[in-house]
């Protein structure tokens, strides 16, 4: 599970090939540029509209001839597919009693995503977010999926990068937000998040929504290939939503709540978080690292915001075999 290169840098990789990932935002950027030239002839752009018609139908068929171009050039490239063999379903194993031999449920989860994840980031398959989806629910016990309500991010597995505390009502101030150094020092953002503030006063802020900006997550909806044709709905429908978040090094979980849009595909970065929330994944120092990002299914029941805590001893459970 190695790190990937900035996008700053691929011009300087000479002869060598470049991740997929960089050429598919390469991609969604000229067709968010191309969509904007085609507003500029409105009789046009309407006449479309009122046939059903967007760029992105019109662009179903050469898609096809260069995805397929795409999948040929990943198979010849690509490092050699991990084998799943073992795990179309997790296989289960009665547990020993000795505690020191078999460790903890955190050792456990890091072990199985060793197994499970790429060397290298980038987009998983629908296979590996399968497999990932019943080990989060067996080991954290928390339901998450990379498909919810048929949304999908651009990748489920990334770099995640801290982020600055979001103004919550207009005059909030950084003091008001934390006490510990670790978390107030990030600073306030300069600007508000991509859902403005989360209160239009200070009394009208309640429990939940200091929640909310304590546990948020960051996610690239700027990038989605749909976000600027079907909004309002997928505004509406990433503002809060829950999500799992989970540190591929080391097996520490927080459900946070999205409440900003980015970073910037520059950065590379594909994630971000509150100081809080980095301070729980990595501790007080840590910047940015490899995460598995899932959104939180909430259809048996709430889900609350902050540490997923499971790493107890095991007694008598079931165990992931790896």
């Amino acid at each position: 599970m190695g790190g990937i290169l900035p996008t700053q840098t691929y011009h300087k990789i000479g002869k060598k090939r470049l991740p997929a990932e960089y050429y598919r935002n390469k991609l969604k950027l000229k067709k968010f540029e191309e969509e904007k030239k085609l507003k500029d002839y409105p009789d046009f752009y309407s006449s479309l509209r009122g046939k059903g018609l967007d760029l992105s139908v019109l662009r179903k068929h050469s898609s096809r001839i260069i995805s397929s171009g795409a999948v040929l050039s990943t198979l010849l490239f690509s490092l050699p597919q991990k084998d799943f063999s073992f795990l179309p379903e997790l296989v289960i194993e009665k547990t020993k009693s000795d505690e020191e031999t078999l460790g903890s449920m955190r050792s456990i989860l890091v072990k199985n995503l060793e197994n499970i994840l790429p060397n290298r980031i980038r987009a998983l398959n629908k296979t590996e977010e399968g497999i990932l989806e019943k080990l989060f629910a067996q080991v954290l016990k928390v339901k998450a999926k990379a498909t919810l309500d048929g949304q999908h991010l651009n990748t489920t597995y990334g770099i995640i990068g801290i982020e600055q505390h979001l103004r919550r009502y207009p005059g909030d101030t950084l003091t008001k937000h934390a006490s510990d150094p670790a978390v107030i020092r990030e600073g306030m953002a300069p600007g508000l998040g991509a859902w403005g503030y989360f209160a239009p006063t200070e009394a009208k802020l309640t429990p939940e929504l200091i929640e909310i900006e304590k546990w948020y997550a960051v996610v690239q909806t700027l990038y989605l290939p749909d976000w600027e044709i079907n909004q309002p709905f997928l505004k509406d429908w990433y503002k809060y939503r829950k999500v799992l978040i989970v540190n591929t090094k080391n097996g520490r979980a927080v459900v946070a709540a999205i409440a900003d849009s980015g970073p910037a595909a520059w950065t590379g970065k594909h994630f971000g978080a509150s100081p809080e929330v980095m301070n729980y994944l990595g501790g007080p120092f840590y910047k940015k690292g490899p995460v598995v990002l899932f959104f939180v299914d909430e259809s048996e029941g709430k889900i609350p915001l902050g540490p997923v805590e499971y790493d107890d001893f095991i007694r008598d459970t079931n165990l992931v075999q790896t």
